[in-house]
């Protein structure tokens, strides 16, 4: 019996969760978004 594969990439579930507007909208998300601006990361979240 072959495995199923754990990870079933879908783009609209990604941005919805882990997409810019979702970061903005908690203050955690935000905090989020200004390390990586600090650090300069060329994606701040998924693309």
């Amino acid at each position: 019996m072959a495995k199923k594969r754990s990870s079933r990439p879908r783009r609209i579930p990604r941005k919805r969760k882990h997409g810019f507007l979702s970061r903005m909208h908690t203050r955690g998300g935000r905090a989020v978004i200004k390390n990586r601006r600090l650090k300069g990361r060329k994606l701040l979240t998924v693309a």
